[in-house]
């Protein structure tokens, strides 16, 4: 996830991209984000609505937005470090439009409703973030788990017959393991884009929650992740193979951490389109 070591391999990464920092602020504070976005061919009309979503802890001010007719396989997004925001709305549109019933939720409604940050630079915005992400652990993310698919679930626009994808970015990566182990019945598919803390040395890292989940998944690792951590991704592929879980694994070449969204400062269009592109044949094999 992001912290000073992702933070530095950016900073030497932003200085040979030809986006400059100036022209980066102004598509982190929301300009031209829908250009950046690659429309999708055929999309369906949808609905969006900002709505709130009861937990067990509170309240979560989230954005949902569906086909607008028929039902359709549910989605839960978790965001990154710098939470619900116009490029996460963006992107859950872009699925929306794909057939998809979205739900991005503020994963910090504990203390503060969205926006959270004025930009996606985790340096300026550190102090903010730290103590914010210091209140999520394995506990709030399962508790929210089953809050935000309960809540799929009691959505006309939902088809429950079908099985539901959840997706994260950043720290979100290890939260959709977290969901796909606490709803194992309902999650079918789920897909960690530069996910950090997938495994670690402890007791709760969420690399041993596999044996209990039954989604198919898709591991989208950020060169620089790789290098810091290389023996996660054999640990993720032992631990899936021994479940009998179908699941790919792959390190996007030149794509750093925090490649995907496209307020990112190092967003790779290209390794962006491609893991888009791996997550569609996911959810289209998985849930239909």
């Amino acid at each position: 996830m992001c912290d000073d070591r992702t933070v530095a391999d950016n900073i030497e990464y932003l200085r040979g991209n030809t986006l400059t920092r100036r022209q980066f602020g102004a598509v982190s504070a929301g300009a031209g984000l829908a250009m950046l976005l690659p429309r999708v061919a055929n999309a369906q009309a949808v609905t969006e609505s900002e709505i709130d979503v009861t937990t067990p802890d509170g309240v979560s001010d989230s954005y949902f937005v569906h086909p607008s007719s028929g039902a359709h396989p549910g989605v839960l997004i978790w965001p990154d470090a710098f939470g619900l925001r116009d490029a996460k709305r963006q992107m859950a549109k872009r699925l929306a439009e794909s057939g998809y019933s979205v739900l991005v939720v503020n994963q910090y409604y504990r203390s503060k409703r969205a926006p959270i940050v004025n930009s996606t630079d985790f340096g300026a915005e550190r102090e903010t973030l730290m103590p914010l992400m210091g209140t999520l652990n394995a506990d709030t993310q399962t508790r929210d788990a089953r809050a935000f698919i309960s809540f799929l679930d009691s959505q006309a626009s939902v088809d429950r017959n079908r099985q539901m994808g959840t997706m994260g970015y950043c720290m979100g990566g290890p939260f959709t393991m977290r969901t796909a182990a606490a709803v194992p019945d309902r999650v079918g598919a789920a897909a960690s884009f530069h996910g950090g803390g997938l495994v670690t040395d402890a007791d709760d890292s969420p690399h041993l929650l596999v044996p209990q989940m039954k989604a198919q998944y898709l591991f989208a690792i950020a060169a620089n992740d790789d290098e810091n951590q290389p023996e996660a991704k054999q640990v993720l592929r032992e631990a899936f193979a021994d479940a009998g879980l179908q699941a790919e694994i792959q390190v996007y070449v030149g794509a750093m951490h925090g490649w995907c969204p496209p307020d990112s400062g190092v967003y790779h269009e290209a390794q962006a389109e491609r893991a888009w592109s791996r997550l569609l044949v996911l959810f289209e094999n998985a849930l239909s």
